[in-house]
């Protein structure tokens, strides 16, 4: 494959894969597994009609024949996970619309929902069931389930298992979960007892577990307690995600100028990560493919730190592609790499298919993998290539994310590329020292105050940018909902890129100008003459048309030898 050739080859199997993820997540696990057989079927077909066509060799019914067969194992792996979603006794309970007692293990970090009636917060927590208490039964099971709370829940961590009452409905379609707890008391312990007011014990801190991310988590908050400003709730934030202690008008400011993906552990994240470590590998002189291992197992070990789950491991993977893409490698080895990407992820959960996280971490992944490096080329010379990079980078993924960024939030953020390139200097020390503090807290918390500072400084400027430009006029504009908006939006983006490449290009579109002008007043030159011929035919006939002729020849400066 030539390098500037785009490789399309695993564009069906990721394709292939997402659709199947899609339609598993709403068809019944009986009709998925049809799918499956399906696709395998079709599978052997091509092949077996490939192999019958041995006078022309061709690649089309071999790379459709693949995303048939990753497209059924995708189907397999849904089918098998629809069970307890769907026929489970959890299931059973929900569609019932039970009220039960509800023993649960943690799996994923608190979401706020917003604000109830009286003004308190809403959390949602995904976890694993482990006991259910329903219609006078103990029921044993391992499906999924949605907790939606207010106090307490927002304090919850991976891990820690608590025990719930509440009434239990089915989930939406396109839900993971097999039902939506909305639970009636705060979380407690597993082994709740009844105090003499008769009211349930909440979850003691004894119950968190004391080791691994959570506990990691936790002590770097306390290690970041004495920065001022907002630094103290944006640096965790940054670094391992937890935006508890984030406040509430710095987290508006970063919603109206689109630097939200700061505070959860992103692509970008992993690209830092891994982009320091291959420089610090390579400083020492290490192999290449030596320094690729480091990268690697420290990029591991950054992913087990902050909590190996699906949207962390999304995101070491995504941001290392992207970081592929932009240091040097072939754009069509980078694309794909996506695919494949892609692929592997929607096998191992097909739930990422109906993720909208997962499809902005891929839309954005494209954007820098497809239109970063071209659009970085575009820079004049005198440009430095990390300033053309720091620009061409943010503005290309916000380029595919934006249509799926007005469909969730009708809002045109107009300073966010701006607000990006602005904290890009600042996202770096951030997200290198602050990492590196994370495990000297508990080890080292002497030393761990160096990073912390120079880390929290860098959140601190961060916080105030944003701030900055959110309170500029027009910061966030209204913009159309629905298909009209998304249509809207895909168009602006198409004006953008176009607009982007004129102005990079002065002197092709001074040329251009020049000669659309020429072009232009050929077409009015000949268009005169044009009407000045029919008038001359027209006045031709007869002494006085004929020196009406004459003048009007000579009015309209068209000598004999042109007439």
């Amino acid at each position: 494959m030539s390098p500037g050739r785009v490789d399309l080859r695993l564009a069906p199997s990721a394709i292939v894969a997402w659709a199947v993820s899609l339609a598993a997540a709403y068809l019944p696990s009986l009709w998925t597994a049809v799918l499956c057989v399906a696709l395998a079927v079709a599978a052997c077909l091509l092949l077996t009609g490939r192999a019958v066509a041995r006078k022309r060799p061709r690649t089309l019914p071999a790379t459709l024949a693949v995303a048939c067969l990753f497209g059924a194992a995708v189907a397999a792996h849904a089918a098998m996970d629809a069970g307890p979603r769907q026929d489970s006794p959890v299931a059973e309970a929900a569609t019932s619309r039970d009220s039960v007692v509800i023993h649960v293990r943690v799996v994923g970090d608190p979401l706020e929902l917003g604000t109830d009636s009286r003004g308190a917060g809403r959390w949602a927590v995904p976890a694993e069931v482990i006991d259910i208490a329903a219609d006078g039964k103990l029921i044993t099971s391992h499906a999924r389930v949605l907790l939606t709370g207010g106090e307490g829940w927002d304090r919850v961590v991976p891990g820690q298992k608590v025990r719930t009452a509440g009434k239990l409905k089915p989930a939406k379609a396109g839900q993971v979960e097999a039902g939506v707890l909305a639970a009636a008391t705060p979380p407690m312990q597993p082994d709740v007892r009844r105090t003499q007011d008769s009211q349930p014990r909440p979850e003691a801190p004894g119950n968190i577990p004391q080791g691994g991310p959570a506990q990691l988590k936790r002590q770097f908050n306390t290690a970041a307690e004495w920065l001022p400003g907002d630094a103290a709730g944006l640096l965790p934030g940054m670094v391992t995600g937890d935006t508890t202690g984030l406040d509430e008008s710095l987290e508006a400011a970063m919603k109206t100028t689109g630097t939200t993906h700061l505070t959860a552990v992103s692509g970008a994240n992993c690209s830092l990560i891994l982009g320091g470590l291959v420089l610090l590998a390579r400083s020492l002189r290490l192999a290449r493919g030596v320094a690729a291992i480091v990268a690697l197992v420290g990029l591991a070990a950054f992913v087990m730190m902050v909590g190996p789950d699906a949207s962390v491991l999304r995101a070491a993977v995504m941001g290392a592609i992207g970081l592929t893409a932009l240091s040097g490698g072939r754009q069509g080895r980078s694309l794909g790499f996506l695919c494949l990407a892609v692929t592997g992820l929607l096998i191992l959960d097909p739930s990422l298919g109906t993720s909208i996280g997962f499809l902005l971490s891929v839309l954005s992944t494209l954007g820098i993998v497809l239109l970063a490096r071209p659009i970085a080329s575009w820079a004049p010379a005198w440009v430095p290539s990390w300033l053309a990079s720091a620009v061409a980078v943010p503005l290309a993924a916000q380029l595919l994310c934006g249509p799926v960024i007005v469909a969730l939030q009708p809002q045109f953020s107009s300073y966010a590329l701006l607000t990006n390139i602005a904290v890009a200097p600042f996202v770096a020390p951030v997200t290198i020292l602050g990492t590196i503090a994370v495990p000297l807290v508990p080890l080292l918390p002497w030393l761990a105050i160096v990073p912390v500072a120079i880390a929290g400084t860098s959140a601190g400027a961060v916080a105030a940018i944003a701030r900055f430009f959110s309170a500029l006029p027009g910061a966030a504009l209204p913009w159309p909902e629905g298909p009209a908006g998304i249509a809207t939006m895909m168009l602006w983006s198409v004006v953008t890129i176009l607009l982007v490449w004129l102005v990079l290009h002065p002197a092709w579109v001074g040329s251009a100008v020049l000669s659309l002008h020429r072009r232009l007043v050929f077409l009015i030159a000949a268009a005169e003459a044009d009407v000045c011929r029919r008038w001359i035919k027209d006045h031709s006939a007869g002494g006085r048309a004929r020196g009406r002729a004459d003048t009007g020849q000579r009015g309209c400066g068209i000598d004999d030898h042109h007439a």
